[in-house]
């Protein structure tokens, strides 16, 4: 074996097993099967990684829809305007231009390989909604509230179809670097027994993340219980940049279920306010109504704050989501996800207003890249949840993750491919990381992960300031210190990477001396635009974090850094509002 793995990683065994691949797509969810399809129809050999099984990523959780200019009047002009405005000022304006302009027909090539929408049993036209930011219906869905349990459906069908090779079950750990700085494969632990079982390596000539969010950063979320920031994590000890990871949004309506709940919550969609659903306090009053023009509709940072603040001004834990006027019918037919996780907790949308409250949902930045996917380590691409594309800027438009996730696939599929076609280097041979070194990073306790969740929550939540963000600063250096070193397992290895993007997070938080999109500083209440720029993030040699700015809203070029900056003093910022 002629490479090896270079910089920071997790403790863990060496690699037992290995397979060989043009190609390893980390995540199954709508960006990591796209791109496995392309890949595989351009006559790629690939592998996809995933950490449970095929069909149980992020994108089947998602209820409201896909946005796209699809309906008659709409175009992306439009569209753009609407991501531009919810975005606050941040997004990357060509990144959001391919986004909407090669949205339509994203989607509809998502139709042709099997994903079925809501259409009109008149016309066949798709139906489309409205949701929070959107001033028109652009919005498709399926089985009314289960759009991304469908295009998840068609799109494992697909590559089960094609003969993909697929490894469920599996943690990824690391990257795999050749001699040259490349990304040379990956190493990953599969959970379970069989013909491939513990640590092992894929070997391959790109690596693309699409592993999805890191919502368990925080006590209450809408994400799966594996959605551990693994990817962003991977990507800083590679020594990638990440940016905007204080961008996280805080969905406004998630069903509460009382004050000591944690772990995943029931997530009631947007579409359900889309559909004229009323936010209302205790009292019945439609607190909304006269705070913005959209009311209800507002994009969500707005909306999260309005109930924020009403929760603040009563003492209350919570507030409510009445529509009972929709009447059982539509309650059934439209949102019977939404219908059957409210009664299974007691409560009855038919006759009874909603109780909800904000809870981390999304985060808009991630891995950054430019706008073929890749990333600042050559041969390491991200899509998905997992990349900061600049599209989202400070808040991302509702519904427009999965289209994300969908255009940025092919995009990365197409340059993946023709980098293959253009006869580069044969799969590199990945050498496994030998014993414990200085280099490796210390594992903490699974238990841990809780208290990670807790501090995070209490100190860089919907509401933060520079007391909070500090204090829980002080508390993520405290678990790092104290942290005994555990035997590597699946549970000390995603509380390490929650530790890792909480203090990335927090440190992102405290250097944004601002209130912009879902970034809430109660202690810098207004927006500043000396802060209309990006935070990039990278980790050092020593495990320290490098934190710099860009000069404008728009990324810079994506070109590879020197891979962890040296100790000596802090980075210098590219330019310092």
């Amino acid at each position: 074996m002629t490479g090896m793995t270079t910089g920071i990683r997790l403790h863990a065994p060496r690699p037992g097993w290995s397979v060989d691949a043009d190609v390893v797509v980390v995540g199954s969810g709508v960006a990591g099967l796209t791109v496995a399809l392309r890949c595989a129809a351009a006559g790629a050999k690939v592998t996809v990684v995933t950490k449970a099984l095929l069909d149980d990523g992020s994108t089947r959780w998602a209820q409201g829809g896909i946005a796209a200019a699809l309906g008659e009047g709409d175009t992306p002009a439009q569209h753009l305007e609407d991501t531009l405005v919810a975005g606050a000022g941040l997004c990357d304006e060509e990144a959001v231009r391919t986004l909407v302009t090669e949205g339509p027909d994203a989607v509809r090539r998502l139709i042709a390989t099997g994903a079925q929408f809501d259409t009109d049993a008149e016309t066949g036209a798709i139906l489309l909604t409205r949701e929070g930011g959107h001033h028109r219906r652009r919005i498709a869905h399926a089985g009314g509230d289960a759009t991304g349990a469908e295009i998840s459906r068609a799109l494992v069908e697909a590559v089960r179809a094609a003969g993909i090779e697929t490894i469920e079950h599996a943690l990824v750990l690391d990257l795999l670097k050749d001699a040259q700085g490349r990304a040379a494969g990956v190493t990953l632990h599969v959970m379970g027994e069989g013909e491939r079982d513990g640590v092992g390596a894929v070997r391959a000539r790109a690596v693309v993340l699409a592993t999805g969010g890191m919502g368990q950063v925080f006590s209450a979320t809408t994400n799966p219980a594996v959605s551990t920031g693994d990817g962003v994590a991977l990507a800083l000890r590679a020594g990638a940049e990440v940016s905007d990871l204080e961008f996280v949004q805080f969905h406004p309506t998630v069903l509460w279920l009382g004050p000591d709940a944690e772990g995943q919550q029931p997530l009631v969609s947007e579409a359900v306010r889309g559909e004229g659903a009323h936010l209302v306090d205790a009292n019945g009053h439609r607190f909304m109504v006269g705070a913005h023009e959209l009311a209800e509709l507002a994009p969500r940072d707005i909306v999260a704050k309005g109930i924020m603040r009403r929760m603040q001004e009563l003492g209350a834990e919570h507030m409510y989501l009445d529509a009972r006027h929709f009447g059982a019918q539509m309650w059934e037919h439209r949102f019977p996800t939404i219908l059957a996780a409210c009664r299974a907790h007691g409560i009855d949308p038919v006759t009874e207003p909603i109780p909800v409250a904000p809870a981390a949902h999304y985060a808009s930045g991630g891995v950054r890249t430019d706008l073929t996917g890749r990333s600042t380590v050559p041969g390491l691409y991200a899509c998905g949840e997992v990349a900061c594309t600049g599209v989202h800027g400070a808040n991302r438009l509702a519904s427009n993750s999965l289209l994300e996730g969908l255009v940025f696939a092919e995009r990365i599929a197409e340059d993946v491919t023709e980098s293959l076609r253009a006869g580069g280097a044969p799969a590199p041979a990945a050498e496994a990381p030998g014993p414990a070194s200085a280099a490796d990073t210390v594992l903490v306790s699974a238990k841990a992960r809780l208290e990670i969740q807790r501090v995070m929550t209490e100190g860089a939540g919907v509401l933060r300031s520079r007391r909070s963000l500090e204090r829980a600063a002080e508390e993520l250096d405290r678990i790092g210190r104290e942290a005994a070193e555990e035997l590597p397992g699946t549970e000390s290895w995603e509380a390490t990477n929650l530790l890792l993007v909480a203090r990335v997070l927090v440190a992102a938080a405290l250097r944004r001396e601002e209130t912009r999109g879902c970034h809430w500083r109660e202690d810098a209440p207004d927006r500043d635009d000396a802060w209309r720029r990006h935070l990039l993030v990278t980790l050092r040699r020593d495990r320290t974090l490098a934190v710099s700015t860009t000069a404008t809203a728009g990324f810079p070029p994506v070109a590879a850094p020197t891979p962890h900056p040296p100790t000596n003093g802090a980075a210098e910022p590219r330019s310092t509002p």
